[in-house]
């Protein structure tokens, strides 16, 4: 009954908070509705931005996969910092300056409209296929664990898990259909910290256990147990080999985190350049700090529960959370991990909403929308998503490599192409639209038939920097038949300073600086 009531106590007040924040706000705008007015704050963006990416995928998946594979995986987190150096320095400054809503738009300034609608397209449906359902089972594999919802109501484990998916999916709908923008960044805020401070309790209890009230103790017995869990340096057969770090990842977390709407988008919601790179150099913090809370706890659970549960690993953090957290605080943690899910679910939501009214609607169906139709259009696309996602969630179950693993793989068939032709539209200055969008193609079909077709025996990150490379040479090629028109890039004039942060370079070295040492102090062969 305790977990419960604090369960509903927090996420109420989070939702009062939210409302609080929000109740004068103009959110029939599409200014208002998809960027939140452009009035984000570093702190609000750095909060947002971190939530939506560490969601319960994270916290099951990773805390999973180390279980199963240790810290190899922290490649993943602490690479996300040196991408986020490069977003802070190089893409938002680019990005505020041509006034963009959505990152398609870029495409069509540097290409042309087709380009733009294709890409916009392939977000919305990798929006559905891939990162929705996972965070909703994920989610739901937590929250049925804390509560024994299957239990409580009398009904089979699956129809518990289905139960909950529905649940959640329909609360997290509510606040990105409704609030929009806005809504999803303050919300957010709150539940990030409370996601920092209910993650870095499970490890911290559960070493205070360990270490029998010496946390230090503790952690020397973990490592002790089994010291290569410890190690960051993966081999070449591993889950994730450290050779990867210079293939597809740094393509990867470079899409992610510099071009990717959902994260962005928070950024392009800012009032001014400095609070948009404080938000992004913030979240590389963030991202240093958090393997405490998704990579941690996973060989805590190795020390308590061994290769018991192997077969089933994604079930290692809900396991590893009823056994350490006393009752008082297990429904605290539940509606940080139900602020985790919406967090990451009603983000989504909200970027598919903004890429679809923006990129699609406004653009190829009807020119000359009025701004109210266009917010209830946005709104119309969020409800008919959270549908598709919540049929979808049960059919991610029983992932062969956990469902973190699952996420990444999926990612790869939209994120790859647009990576390639971003960067072109960037760097490859003789690339035309028609070399834009057949690498395009070629890389969604490329990935499709090696990954899940061929099954070719090359590790999948890879194979994103063999589809990068491709993707560029087929760039190349077609773009000297068919050659680029117009090297003109359209600006749009909007209201912000554009002065850089006086201590972005300071911490962007400090940044650079740690992730480097992380790999030396902690590889070993």
């Amino acid at each position: 009954m305790l977990t419960v009531i604090t369960f509903i106590a927090f996420t109420a007040f989070v939702a009062f908070y939210a409302w609080f924040k929000l109740r004068k706000e103009k959110l029939d705008t599409s200014d208002g509705y998809f960027l939140g007015g452009r009035s984000l704050t570093g702190v609000v963006i750095a909060g947002s931005m971190l939530l939506t990416n560490i969601s319960t995928e994270h916290l099951i998946g990773m805390n999973g996969s180390s279980y199963k594979n240790g810290f190899i995986i922290i490649g993943w987190e602490v690479t996300s910092a040196l991408a986020l150096v490069v977003a802070a320095m190089y893409f938002i400054p680019k990005y505020l300056r041509l006034g963009l809503t959505t990152i398609p738009e870029y495409l069509e300034k540097r290409f042309d409209g087709l380009t733009r609608s294709l890409v916009a397209l392939f977000l919305v449906v990798s929006f559905v296929v891939t990162l929705l359902p996972i965070v909703l089972y994920t989610g739901a594999i937590n929250l049925e664990s804390i509560f024994n919802v299957s239990e409580s109501l009398g009904v089979s484990k699956a129809e518990g898990l289905w139960i909950t998916v529905v649940a959640i999916g329909l609360i997290g709908s509510l606040y990105a259909i409704f609030g929009g923008l806005k809504a999803v960044a303050v919300s957010d805020t709150i539940n990030g910290y409370g996601l920092l401070i209910g993650g870095i309790l499970i490890p911290l209890i559960a070493l205070v256990a360990i270490g029998d009230g010496n946390p230090i103790s503790g952690l020397s017995k973990v490592f002790e147990h089994a010291p290569e869990k410890f190690n960051v340096v993966g081999a070449k057969d591993s889950v994730m080999p450290f050779g990867v770090l210079f293939t597809g990842l740094i393509i990867n977390q470079l899409y992610f985190w510099g071009m990717n709407q959902t994260i962005i988008q928070r950024a392009l919601g800012a009032k001014n350049l400095v609070e948009a790179q404080k938000g992004l150099l913030f979240t590389g913090v963030l991202k240093i700090l958090v393997p405490i809370i998704i990579i941690l706890p996973g060989v805590i659970g190795f020390y308590y529960f061994g290769d018991s549960l192997y077969d089933e690993q994604d079930h290692i953090y809900p396991a590893l959370v009823k056994k350490v957290l006393p009752l008082g605080l297990s429904g605290f943690f539940a509606a940080v991990v139900m602020g985790a899910v919406l967090s990451t679910f009603n983000s989504v939501l909200n970027s598919a909403a903004t890429i679809f009214s923006v990129d699609v609607y406004k653009r190829l169906i009807k020119k000359d929308v009025k701004e109210r139709r266009l917010v209830w259009v946005g709104r119309s696309v969020s409800s008919v998503l959270a549908i598709f996602a919540i049929l979808a969630a049960p059919m991610v179950a029983k992932a062969p490599e956990g469902l973190y693993q699952l996420l990444q793989q999926l990612n790869g068939i939209f994120f790859i192409p647009i990576a390639s032709i971003m960067l072109a539209g960037f760097f490859m200055e003789k690339i035309s639209a028609v070399g834009a969008k057949t690498a395009l193609i070629f890389g969604l079909v490329y990935y499709i038939v090696t990954t899940f077709v061929l099954k070719v025996d090359i590790h999948f990150i890879h194979n994103w920097g063999i589809e990068f490379v491709l993707n560029v040479i087929i760039m190349f090629a077609v773009s000297h038949f068919y050659p680029r028109k117009n090297f003109g890039i359209r600006t749009a004039a909007i209201n912000l300073e554009m002065v850089q942060w006086k201590y972005a370079k300071h911490l962007s070295t400090v940044l650079v600086v740690v992730t480097i040492l992380i790999y030396i102090l902690l590889g070993r062969s």
